[in-house]
């Protein structure tokens, strides 16, 4: 049987977890996120934009914590850049319920939130989870701040932007609480615009498609 080539995306996917969790337990936690996501912005180009799996994305955890979305491999996804200070704001309401109606049926929301649109997520990682738990209860997992566009861009929104790895659901952030739900297998099977309600008729059987 032929093994899978060690290709360069991958090693340095692997380094920057290494080096990562090195300077985060040694107090470095703001230079372990920049070089985490530093290394994986080079695997996505050393592999022309092709990185194996979504799930090996650097993320940062909103209380702190390097990790990947690989602890989320077999649930179906809904990706989402949120804002407190939005109009759309208020879907953080209707994402929470999709979260607390799936959930069991393997359905998880994440919420990253991002400062791009408006400056309406302005705020620390500390005062965004008191917003969103104490407005709207939010259960879901949160992740750390990230940039949605521009040359900062974080990986996993380059990744679930460009054509070269999301082809078909590629494109620009058009703003705050853009939505992409990623499958089981970790494909995108569907992508919504901010003005479409998590609680709407589309969103609600895309996943429920997604989950069967």
């Amino acid at each position: 049987m032929r093994k899978p080539a060690l290709t360069t995306g991958t090693f340095l996917l692997g380094a920057s977890l290494i080096i990562g969790v090195a300077l985060w337990s040694a107090g470095g936690s703001s230079t372990a996120a920049t070089l985490m996501e530093e290394i994986a912005a080079t695997a996505l180009s050393s592999n022309g934009g092709k990185m194996g799996k979504i799930y090996e994305i650097p993320v940062r955890e909103i209380k702190g914590g390097e990790t990947t979305l690989e602890k989320y491999r077999g649930k179906v996804l809904l990706i989402v850049n949120v804002a407190s200070r939005c109009g759309y704001t208020p879907q953080y309401a209707g994402l929470q319920k999709l979260y607390e109606t799936y959930s069991s049926k393997g359905l998880v929301v994440l919420g990253f939130p991002a400062n791009n649109f408006g400056g309406q997520e302005p705020g620390t990682e500390a005062e965004i989870v008191e917003f969103c738990t104490m407005r709207y209860q939010v259960t879901f997992p949160m992740f750390a701040k990230v940039s949605a566009k521009g040359n900062d861009i974080h990986p996993l929104y380059r990744y679930l932007t460009a054509k070269e790895t999301n082809p078909g659901f590629d494109g620009p952030i058009s703003w705050n609480f853009n939505k992409f739900l990623i499958d089981r297998a970790g494909k995108t099977v569907a992508r919504f615009e901010s003005s479409d309600a998590p609680g709407s008729t589309q969103v609600v059987q895309a996943i429920e498609a997604a989950l069967r």
